[in-house]
């Protein structure tokens, strides 16, 4: 399943954090599903509704990256 793409800069690699600061990489798949890099990490008590380009600045919700 193809990654979507960050807007502004056009990576596909982001983070999520949780509530103490902790980040995990993650990509958005084209059902704009957070799927962290590493299948062993678990997403539980992250914030999905906020995703972090690593590439630039840009900050927002999974539902407004690019398709391919």
């Amino acid at each position: 399943m193809k990654k979507l793409l960050c807007p502004q800069c056009k990576i596909q690699r982001f983070r999520v954090k949780n509530e103490i600061g902790e980040s995990v990489v993650v990509t958005v798949n084209e059902n704009h599903e957070i799927e962290p890099l590493y299948p062993d990490v678990s997403l539980e008590g992250y914030d999905l509704e906020t995703i972090y380009c690593l590439g630039c600045s840009w900050s927002g919700s999974p539902k407004k990256l690019l398709k391919h």
